[in-house]
């Protein structure tokens, strides 16, 4: 008997919240739907409710996502801007013969193998980098050249009122305006590169003892990485002494080379001693991913890395990936991004 007067006092219910519905407004009907349902969860209180106001978008098994990046493209004959207009400029102490007439084939022909260090190949003087450089010539060039000639960015201002003691970091703010999902490309202001702060012995330390913890997983390198691993380096160092000309130096002597003075840790670096991506690990509290273009196919490979601030993978887990395997857990990275990157 009760449960009869129970389905009748439903039913009446049901019929007079229909009549409302047709009688009021959208925006009645609105508040009359979230009242039924925190009514709905209160009855059935095992019951879930979904605070989703739009349904999730689902594609099914017989309809794929749509595809709106280009088809894929043949980069192995793509190379990156040349610069040998510069090479008679960035080593003025040395007579640099550069030809006035450079044919792009003899560097696609005598491009350096994808693992090959730099150092040991057998014919400097007809193997080339993308770049169009031969080896010879970056021998010819030495140590620390003048990257800011041969790279066309320059050198920054010096920083001489910097203090250390009280420098704060610059604030950032990512998400001021609505997030689209973009390669975040931004002009770079050049004084501003690397940054330093008043943590910044702090971080040289708690990087160094995340290094000790978990080796390979934050610092890696793979072969054919070193001119690359060098290249940022002492771009890294020249940086630092020219912006902040008050605490950092280098020096250069016949038994001992280059040597980079740190005098906010009151240390040396002796740079041949060890490996640049160490070098950068006890100087410079930022990390540093290095790519390199594989000549068979044209794509860029992570081939070294000093990474102690990544989020969900590994220096270890992602080396020796091509752009798109490193980045294929980001939804939507192929049909948004991969061809811009790639690219």
């Amino acid at each position: 008997m009760l449960s009869e007067h129970y389905a009748l006092a439903t039913a009446i219910g049901l019929l007079l919240t229909i009549l409302l519905l047709l009688l009021t407004s959208k925006s009645q009907q609105k508040v009359v739907y979230k009242r039924l349902l925190s009514w709905t969860s209160f009855i059935s209180p095992h019951r879930p409710t979904s605070s989703s106001r739009t349904p999730p978008r689902s594609v099914s098994p017989e309809k794929k996502a749509p595809v709106n990046a280009p088809p894929p493209a043949d980069y192995k004959d793509i190379f990156p801007p040349w610069r040998r207009e510069s090479l008679t400029i960035a080593r003025k102490d040395k007579c640099l013969e550069v030809p006035s007439e450079f044919p792009e084939s003899v560097v696609r022909e005598g491009l350096i193998p994808f693992t090959a260090d730099y150092r040991t190949c057998k014919s400097p003087v007809t193997t080339y980098t993308a770049m169009g450089i031969s080896l010879s010539e970056i021998a010819s060039l030495g140590d620390f050249t003048d990257y800011a000639e041969l790279s066309g960015v320059p050198l920054p201002e010096p920083y001489r009122d910097f203090k250390i003691e009280s420098a704060l970091p610059r604030p950032y703010r990512p998400l001021r305006w609505g997030y689209h999902q973009t390669m975040s490309l931004n002009k770079l202001q050049t004084d501003w590169w690397l940054e330093l702060e008043k943590t910044y012995v702090e971080k040289i330390k708690e990087r160094k003892v995340l290094f000790d913890k978990n080796g390979t997983m934050v610092l890696d390198y793979l072969p054919g990485s070193e001119l690359g691993c060098k290249e940022v380096m002492e771009m890294a160092l020249q940086f630092l002494c020219a912006r902040y000309p008050k605490y950092f130096s280098l020096s250069n002597s016949e038994d001992k080379g280059y040597v980079f003075h740190n005098g906010i840790l009151h240390n040396q670096t002796v740079i041949r001693d060890m490996h640049p991506l160490h070098v950068l690990l006890e100087n410079v509290p930022e990390d540093f991913a290095v790519m390199i273009r594989n000549p068979d196919d044209g794509f860029y490979y992570f081939r070294a890395g000093l990474l102690c601030s990544s989020l969900g993978w590994s220096v270890k887990s992602k080396l020796g990936m091509q752009l798109k395997e490193i980045h294929s857990p980001i939804p939507d990275y192929k049909e948004k991004m991969e061809f811009s990157m790639d690219r």
